[in-house]
C-alpha cells in the first residue's frame, strides 16, 4: 500500500483516510452491547510509517471468555511508547500486510463451545532488533480481519470468516459462540 512519489505527510494522510473509510463500512456500533458478558475492549493501534500501515503490538496476556470489543485507533507516526514494565514487556510494530502474507504462519483447529475455530499463530522477526515475536489467539484473528478490511486483499491462508461476506459471517460466528457460552452458564 506504499505510494511512491508523494510527500510523506500526503502519503500518511491518504493511508489513514483510506483505512478509516474502509473500516466505517464494517462498524456495527453498539449492536451487541446488551449481551450479558463481562465487557472488555481491545485497541488495535495503527500507525502510518514509511508509506505503509503498521499495527502496534505489545507482549502481554490475552483475556478469554469475555465479550471483547475491538476498536481500531490511529496514532501519530511520531508516537513513542512508554509502557509500564509491570504490565507490558515489549512494544513493537508489524506491517499490517504481514497478517495477510506472513513469512511464518501456522494454524490449528480447536473446538470450543461446540464449534471448530481456526487458531492462527504468526511469527514476526523485527528487522530493527532481530527479536522474534509470536502473535496468536484473539490478537492474531483481529489483526487478520483488520488487515483484510483495510488492505482489501485476501490472505494466503484459510480464515474463519467468509471473504466475500465478511460482516454477516463474522456476526454469525460470534452469535454461535454467544449462544453456546450462555447455554452453559
Amino acid at each position: 500500500m506504499s505510494r511512491p512519489g508523494l510527500p510523506q505527510e500526503s502519503v500518511r494522510n491518504s493511508l489513514l483516510d483510506d483505512a478509516k473509510a474502509r473500516l466505517r463500512k464494517y462498524d456495527i456500533g453498539s449492536k451487541y452491547s446488551h449481551l450479558p458478558y463481562n465487557k472488555y475492549s481491545i485497541l488495535l493501534p495503527l500507525v502510518a510509517k514509511e508509506g505503509n500501515l503498521h499495527l502496534l503490538l505489545t507482549v502481554r496476556s490475552d483475556k478469554t471468555d469475555k465479550l471483547v470489543t475491538p476498536f481500531v485507533g490511529f496514532i501519530d507516526h511520531n508516537f513513542q511508547a512508554q509502557p509500564n514494565p509491570a504490565e507490558v514487556k515489549d512494544v513493537f510494530l508489524v506491517p499490517l500486510a504481514y497478517f495477510l502474507h506472513p513469512r511464518v504462519h501456522a494454524q490449528h483447529y480447536v473446538t470450543r463451545f461446540g464449534h471448530c475455530f481456526i487458531y492462527h499463530i504468526f511469527e514476526y522477526t523485527n528487522p530493527e532488533n532481530g527479536v522474534t515475536y509470536q502473535i496468536k489467539g484473539m490478537t492474531a484473528n483481529l489483526a487478520v480481519l483488520v488487515a483484510f478490511i483495510i488492505l482489501e486483499e485476501k490472505p494466503t491462508f484459510e480464515v474463519q470468516f467468509d471473504l466475500n461476506d465478511v460482516l454477516p459471517s463474522s456476526e454469525e460466528l460470534f452469535l454461535k459462540v454467544h449462544k453456546n457460552a450462555t447455554n452453559k452458564l
